[in-house]
């Protein structure tokens, strides 16, 4: 009996989708500042934790090591008590509209190609995208605009 791997990739997209407007709900929650900040951290924390798994089930290594990088930069705001700096919550918008494009990405072309790494740097630092080893030339670009802005 053969998979259908096309099944698989089609319901990684569809349930990828459904998680990614729920985080997207959550960081306009904490955007105005509800008193559900706590809640709305915790959201998006547990929804990165499972896309990235999701992705890793099924070969997508490029999103599930970038929603790891998300999942523990909301481990550490969780441990900070909310967002830190003006910067920080347009950076995870940021974040989340790279997460969609590299879903669309798979829509298109069935790869979720490799996201901005030099401006999830930033946000991220580095160490995540050291494992995305298999385009060493990507890590070194991000690193090196990384270094001149």
């Amino acid at each position: 009996m053969s998979l259908d791997l096309d099944k698989y990739q089609r319901l990684f997209v569809e349930e990828a989708s459904e998680q990614m407007a729920e985080m997207e709900r959550a960081l306009v929650g904490l955007e105005k500042n509800d008193d559900e900040g706590a809640e709305s951290i915790d959201t998006i924390f547990r929804l990165a934790h499972s896309l990235k798994s999701m992705a890793a089930t099924v070969g997508h290594d490029s999103i599930a090591v970038f929603a790891h990088a998300l999942e523990d930069r909301m481990q550490s705001i969780r441990a900070t008590g909310g967002i830190s700096g003006p910067d920080e919550l347009p950076m995870l918008f940021r974040a989340l509209s790279e997460l969609e494009k590299m879903l669309r990405l798979i829509e298109v072309n069935g790869d979720a190609g490799s996201p901005d790494l030099a401006g999830m740097a930033k946000l991220f630092g580095t160490p995540h995208f050291e494992e995305m080893d298999g385009d060493r030339s990507l890590r070194k670009e991000a690193l090196e605009k990384k270094g001149s802005s």
